[in-house]
């Protein structure tokens, strides 16, 4: 295994389960460029392999993520305009292609989930934390702002609580996280996260892969947007598309055969 590839796990089981891990435990998983690349480099293989269905992310040691390496930061602001530049639009493709992922993804986070770590967390489809988890957008108190991940933090925690968080940088927990929508769920310890998560990864590997690919597409186009003509051929376009699909005919003769349907394990 490459230095890089030690940077992030990748491992795929025989479910196709895809379980990749943030592993720089020294530094609770802090990233910088290269971590940055090696993530990238991951989702796009994901995004084209039909043999994953379900994406786990998570963090080796004791934290999921404190976001971003403060050394790293701190160079580049001996970095021309330039690399910096391309540095933060790196980070910004990597958090699209996480968020675009056609499979469904499953966060589990322990430890600090802070900043740059909130950012990759909002990516997901699903959020689950330990109780003692604490979140933070930490950005303002270094003179800096959470650009890159505010379009995934805003669409998980809304608009109002951003204008809190981002703005006072103060921690919260797990509890307050799951109240205003970045997490779904909490659990008692770290045991109960990994129990949690074999769990939600069964309820998922139970879903269609090309129905949860559209549901996802689905969310995209029709959040926080107006029912017109537009949205409303969409959807009739979607369910259209699905019934007529091999897994909407499949699952529709499973159901009434009284059987599972081909993809359920």
């Amino acid at each position: 295994m490459s230095e890089m590839q030690e940077l992030v796990l990748l491992e795929i089981d025989t479910r196709g389960v895809a379980t990749v891990t943030l592993n720089r435990p020294h530094i609770h998983n802090a990233f910088n460029d290269d971590v940055v690349r090696r993530l990238g480099a991951i989702w796009a293989d994901l995004a084209g392999r039909g043999d994953v269905r379900v994406v786990v992310l998570r963090g080796a040691g004791k934290s999921f993520s404190a976001g971003g390496d403060l050394d790293w930061m701190r160079k580049s602001g001996q970095a021309t305009p330039e690399q910096n530049r391309a540095s933060t639009l790196n980070m910004a493709r990597m958090l699209k292609s996480l968020n675009d992922l056609p499979q469904a993804v499953l966060a589990l986070v322990q430890g600090n989930c802070m900043a740059g770590g909130t950012g990759l967390a909002s990516g997901a489809d699903i959020v689950v934390a330990t109780r003692a988890a604490q979140f933070a957008l930490t950005e303002v108190r270094l003179g800096l702002t959470p650009a890159t991940i505010s379009p995934y933090v805003v669409a998980a925690m809304g608009a109002r609580q951003a204008r809190r968080y981002f703005l006072t940088g103060e921690r919260f927990g797990a509890e307050e996280a799951c109240r205003i929508g970045l997490v779904h769920e909490v659990v008692a310890d770290e045991t109960a996260l990994e129990t949690r998560g074999a769990e939600l990864v069964a309820a998922l590997l139970q879903g269609a892969p090309g129905a949860i690919r559209d549901s996802k597409v689905l969310i995209g186009r029709v959040a926080n947007r107006g029912v017109d003509d537009e949205i409303m051929e969409f959807t009739a376009r979607n369910i259209a598309d699905r019934r007529a699909s091999a897994e909407g005919q499949e699952g529709l003769a499973a159901f009434f055969e009284k059987r599972k349907p081909n993809w359920a394990t």
